[in-house]
């Protein structure tokens, strides 16, 4: 009748994201893929230190997919202008060093690509936070991510 109790946690877990997404706005949802993959990436570098290739791989390429089908796609590159065209380069690049962490092994590079996705993270719960009533080129640089 009951579900054992990790499997109920796990659920709990679950509905807890789902629930998290579905309240959640737009910048909340952003911010949301910003955190997941940082997490993704710290997990790498744990991965890599236990010196377990497999679960480094696993991490990496959940960062990567991230980075690629949610930030990335996210972009609205029509609004966005040159704003979201340096980001679509920047999200590129930091999926090529996630792909050079992977092979060759590198933390530097994970610990690159945390240190920009954080910084941009940083400056997307600022813009979230700002007052509606902002100048248009607020506004721009918001739907640039969005």
């Amino acid at each position: 009748m009951f579900t054992p109790r990790g499997n109920a946690a796990q659920a709990y877990s679950k509905v807890g994201v789902e629930t998290g997404v579905e309240a959640a706005s737009p910048h909340q949802l952003i911010v949301m893929l910003f955190d997941g993959a940082l997490l993704a990436i710290s997990n790498a570098g744990l991965q890599m230190q236990q010196q377990n290739p497999a679960g480094k791989g696993q991490s990496i390429s959940h960062a990567i997919d991230i980075i690629s089908n949610g930030l990335k796609a996210s972009l609205d590159k029509d609004k966005g202008g040159e704003l979201a065209q340096n980001l679509d380069a920047l999200y590129d690049y930091m999926c090529n060093r996630l792909l050079q962490a992977n092979l060759r092994n590198d933390k530097t590079a994970l610990d690159e690509v945390s240190r920009l996705l954080a910084d941009i993270r940083s400056a997307w719960v600022e813009i979230a936070g700002a007052p509606a009533a902002q100048s248009a080129t607020t506004s721009a640089s918001a739907s640039a991510v969005a």
